[in-house]
């Protein structure tokens, strides 16, 4: 029985993806109605990408055979969504991101805030949030967590290298190294750890005590006999570490006594510092349009549905969501520090001064390192810059915008949207030298320096092997869910059969409509939980007589707002690995933000939004219409 539940549990993931069609059939069958089989396709649809059972972006693609062999919608009309000119602004946003890791400016970014900040732990905690943050509003979350981990990683272990946290240094005498020396596990920023013997057991106040060798007390050829002034370590197969040089030192230098406290300790900022990149990468999102996927399925959504330009725009999306996004991450900053800092035995030392001069000289060699500033890195952040200004004054709403002057230009009064200017961005990027001439210093290799001197700021080689693609077909996929709940009156019957709503205050609709979108992005992608909600949330508002963006607004804000599981987001499953820490901290650390978020979102759009939409008053363009063909 037992061998035949784990040849159960090796195929579970054909068993689902064949299983869940079969099992909701019962719903077309019962009822024929196009309700019926759009509904059907998109629960099978949710099962896969909540169990990914089915890649998220192979599920994605379930629309293009699915909807128009059950009658549902025609091929090109699912085929036009997936490419549509959000679709196409997301795939331009990915193409910049890449650009910038490319080029190493996030590196100069991140560094360079760190320095100007502060070098105590609290400090360099708001350096991380800080570059996460901005980061993450233009390029997806998991970039900006994967490109910040390192330089998070390598902090860390300098904080932990000689435990300088709280640790007070002790003369030692010499110490003879033993043939079978164990050094530190893998979570300590330690080079060489002996074993202590008795006479150092003497000088210290705890039973069982390791000694670290300093690593630039080492590297000095006086104190050591032998000419290699590093030892190497090698991990065995029983994940113990060993040392591979058996030579002894024959004079050591000055040791730092070490008790399982301070070991504690350095783990509590190892994850402080991880979680504060977790939750600024997901705050962060919120606060442009192009920050993570649901934020282009509501503008999506609003396009594909009203005819009639809705307030919802680049400018607007920031005016509104950038004071919450900074009122998110303070409170995330003040909460890890109540967590890690004022709470539990093994609480965070603050202030010493001694670390801090040894941080920033730490912090300043490295971004000594970079080097003068490019001409790379200045072509990418001036056309990073301009594409900022171009979205944001495409069509303000308080001014003209510059789209308006190629309308009235043309007597076809064409409509410029936001992937133009991204596109246009792009283009200079494959075109602009990443030096030139006078720029490339010469290296005597003709042929090397001659491809260098043509490089341009971005190949297609890079922009192949590191633009995410199956995201595009993700965000592609959960159009073509919303354009089929829209057009078989799916999302108009479920609208219908949550009026009950109606007799609820709006306040309280939408607390629990952020609270419900909150907990159910934990298990599912934000991107595909905004593409099943948003429609349902719309024809909702319309069927309760609110303004739509009242509900849409702050859903699609916290589908970003996955703090609690490290299935939520891969960025989230980035952190949990870099801290390693468990499941149970990451969850005991990001229900609480969950909640804080979540009452913070609808504090907003009760002040600020009524303030900049007037969400008091149904709008003009809830009356206009597209027409769709199926």
């Amino acid at each position: 029985m037992a061998r035949i539940l784990v040849g159960l549990m090796a195929w579970w993931r054909p068993m689902v993806a064949v299983l869940t069609p079969l099992v909701l059939s019962v719903i077309p069958a019962l009822t024929g109605s196009s309700e019926a089989r759009c509904g059907y396709v998109i629960l099978i649809m949710a099962v896969y990408w909540i169990t990914e059972a089915v890649p998220l972006a192979a599920t994605a693609l379930v629309p293009v055979f699915a909807f128009p062999l059950l009658g549902v919608l025609s091929t090109p009309s699912v085929c036009l969504v997936y490419m549509k000119d959000t679709n196409v602004m997301f795939m331009g946003g990915l193409i910049m991101a890449v650009a910038v890791e490319h080029c190493n400016l996030h590196k100069r970014i991140a560094l360079f805030v760190m320095l100007h900040v502060g070098q105590s732990p609290r400090l360099l905690m708001a350096g991380f949030m800080i570059t996460t943050t901005f980061l993450s509003m233009w390029i997806s979350n998991t970039a900006a967590a994967a490109m910040i981990v390192p330089i998070v990683d390598a902090v860390v272990q300098e904080l932990g290298k000689g435990q300088d946290l709280d640790v007070k240094k002790t003369r030692v005498v010499a110490v003879p190294l033993a043939e079978d020396a164990v050094v530190a596990p893998r979570h300590q920023s330690r080079l060489a750890l002996y074993e202590s013997n008795p006479s150092i057991a003497e000088t210290a106040s705890t039973p069982r005590k390791h000694v670290l060798l300093d690593r630039k007390e080492e590297i000095e050829p006086e104190n050591l006999d032998c000419k290699e002034s590093l030892l190497s370590v090698t991990w065995s197969d029983e994940a113990t570490p060993r040392l591979d040089q058996k030579e002894a030192v024959s004079r050591a230098p000055e040791l730092s006594v070490l008790t399982e406290a301070d070991d504690a300790t350095s783990d509590a900022v190892r994850k402080m510092f991880f979680l504060s990149v977790a939750f600024a990468a997901n705050i962060g999102g919120t606060g442009s349009p192009l920050g993570c996927g649901p934020n282009l399925v509501v503008m999506g959504i609003l396009q594909s549905t009203f005819s009639e330009p809705t307030e919802l725009n680049f400018a607007t999306w920031m005016l509104f969501n950038v004071p919450g996004m900074i009122l998110n991450m303070v409170l995330g900053w003040c909460w890890l520090q109540i967590l890690y800092m004022s709470c539990g035995r093994n609480r965070i030392q603050t202030n010493n001064r001694e670390r801090d001069r040894a941080m920033k000289k730490f912090l300043q060699e490295h971004y000594d390192s970079l080097g003068r500033i490019t001409q790379h890195e200045i072509v990418v952040l001036v056309l990073f810059s301009t594409l900022v200004f171009l979205w944001v004054f495409r069509a303000p709403g308080f001014v003209t915008g510059w789209a308006q002057f190629f309308t009235d230009s043309f007597e076809e009064k064409v409509v410029v949207r936001d992937a133009t200017p991204v596109m246009f961005m792009v283009f200079l990027l494959f075109c602009i030298p990443a030096r030139t001439s006078w720029t490339c210093c010469s290296s005597g290799d003709k042929a090397s320096e001659t491809r260098n001197r043509h490089e341009t700021c971005l190949t297609w080689e890079v922009v192949h092997a590191k633009v995410p693609w199956g995201v595009i077909l993700l965000l592609g996929g959960g159009f073509a869910v919303a354009e089929a709940a829209k057009v078989s009156g799916l999302s108009l019957w479920l609208g219908h059969q949550l009026q009950y709503f109606a007799v609820m205050p709006k306040e309280l609709i939408v607390f629990v409509v952020c609270l419900i979108t909150a907990m159910l992005t934990e298990v599912a992608s934000n991107t595909a939980t905004a593409s099943v909600l948003l429609p349902v949330i719309k024809d909702l508002a319309l069927g309760i007589n609110v303004n739509p963006l009242y509900l849409m607004l702050p859903a699609a804000v916290c589908c970003a707002y996955a703090f609690m599981l490290p299935v939520a987001t891969p960025g989230n499953a980035i952190i949990l690995t870099a801290a390693r820490m468990n499941t149970i901290e990451m969850m005991r650390a990001g229900a609480v933000m969950n909640l804080v978020c979540v009452l913070v979102i609808t504090l907003m759009i009760n002040t600020l939004g009524v303030v900049i939409f007037d969400l008091h008053s149904m709008p003009t363009w809830v009356n206009s219409t597209v027409t769709v063909v199926r």
